[in-house]
């Protein structure tokens, strides 16, 4: 027993020393660095200069303002779109449900670069959507140029691409909630619209509470769609979000220990929210 014990660890030893090497190492040296002032040409143990910096700099305060603007609004707003198109996939009377199913699912698999692409194209300032904006009588909105335009066009880019990621995570939960259930309710008179909301929200909690979690820590996280779509988290700094802040830091400017202490602080935000959402969850069950 014990040379089939010996024999397994010798298999895992090169994958234990490549994740020891390229995983552990890496965590345990940032969070070093997040203490030491590397704006020196000795770096230094000062903490004030990194984590001191977190409460008084402006443009981190930005990010976040940015990051949890996006939070509370996209989030919420993309999973009440996947769950109400889980449903729609689920519909018996749905035809070529595969199909439909494939295509609310596809924005995920479209790279970064080229999605980012098609919408600069489509709000920009001679783009469609401002020709149909015209084409109906209005006026074209400055998307990319504007502030809350392009936080705007930010949370449109988001949705579009991870409400059929989440709708399917969902429908998922759908197809395993009994029919007896439905078809017991049914006998007892109770409308589709009241099994909707005392019947499949209910039961759909736990899987709505994971697209949550996985949601807010990509939001946390939030990097391609600022710095490809509105040009580095423009216009100024209106769509910096602390992925970004963090990217400008360490690779722009080259300080990697405020960039360390920025991303434990995204680290821990993700944490704590996302448990937040468990125990909220939970508590409701």
């Amino acid at each position: 027993m014990r040379l089939r014990t010996r024999t397994a660890y010798a298999f895992l030893t090169p994958y234990l020393l490549v994740f020891l090497a390229f995983w552990i190492w890496p965590i345990v040296n940032s969070f070093w660095l997040s203490f030491l002032n590397t704006r020196s040409a000795n770096w230094t143990f000062n903490p004030r200069v990194t984590w001191g910096r977190l409460l008084v700099d402006p443009a981190f305060a930005n990010a976040l303002w940015n990051t949890l603007l996006i939070l509370v609004i996209q989030v919420p707003a993309m999973i009440a779109l996947a769950t109400v198109l889980a449903v729609l996939l689920n519909s018996p009377i749905l035809k070529a449900r595969g199909l439909f199913r494939f295509a609310f699912f596809a924005p995920v698999v479209v790279g970064e670069v080229a999605y980012a692409a098609m919408f600069r194209l489509l709000f920009n300032e001679f783009g469609i959507i401002n020709k149909l904006l015209v084409a109906t009588g209005l006026t074209s909105i400055p998307w990319l140029s504007d502030p809350n335009a392009a936080m705007a066009v930010i949370i449109i880019a988001l949705t579009w691409r991870w409400a059929g990621y989440n709708a399917i995570i969902i429908l998922a939960g759908l197809q395993s909630i009994p029919e007896d259930v439905y078809e017991a309710a049914t006998l007892d008179g109770v409308s589709k619209v009241r099994q909707f909301f005392y019947i499949t929200l209910p039961l759909l909690k736990p899987v709505i509470v994971l697209c949550v979690v996985i949601s807010v820590i990509g939001t946390m996280q939030l990097f391609s769609e600022p710095f490809l779509i509105t040009n580095r988290g423009g216009p100024g700094q209106a769509t910096e979000t602390l992925g970004l802040f963090l990217y400008r830091q360490g690779f722009g400017a080259f300080n990697f220990g405020y960039a360390s202490a920025i991303a434990y602080t995204i680290t821990a935000l993700a944490v704590a929210i996302s448990l937040l959402n468990l125990w909220l969850g939970k508590e409701r069950e």
